[in-house]
């Protein structure tokens, strides 16, 4: 972490807290305005980010809500990532239930689903 630093580019930014994999990654999202900046869509990767700013965005369905703390030279370990910022995001009960409705009540080692049963997942992911 630094202090010297009082900006950064948000795609660096994300990356360094390692929100997304890579560096493309993280401007793919940027780009793709996916990523919102104090409540407005950014969608240029060299816009620069300062302290206390609050980003949303998504990452694995999950939609994160994070104020930045702090900047970093490099990226570095993952400990040290989450010193970087603060997570707003509200309480992981959404991602529980999100869980619930995605399980299977299949039983382990029962074979694929057979064509009768492959509808109704379909019908029921509203796929088809």
């Amino acid at each position: 972490m630094s202090d010297i630093l009082s900006t950064q580019r948000i795609d660096v930014w994300l990356w360094y807290g390692r929100f997304y994999k890579t560096r493309s990654l993280a401007t793919k999202m940027v780009r793709g305005g996916k990523v919102r900046l104090n409540g407005k869509v950014c969608k240029k990767t060299s816009t620069p980010v300062s302290a206390e700013d609050v980003l949303i965005f998504s990452r694995a369905d999950d939609l994160l809500i994070v104020k930045i703390r702090a900047f970093a030279l490099r990226r570095g370990p993952a400990s040290d990532a989450q010193n970087l910022y603060e997570d707003l995001t509200p309480v992981l009960e959404k991602r529980e239930t999100k869980k619930v409705i995605f399980t299977s009540n299949r039983e382990r080692g029962a074979g694929r689903p057979t064509k009768n049963e492959r509808r109704a997942i379909d019908r029921l992911m509203n796929r088809k």
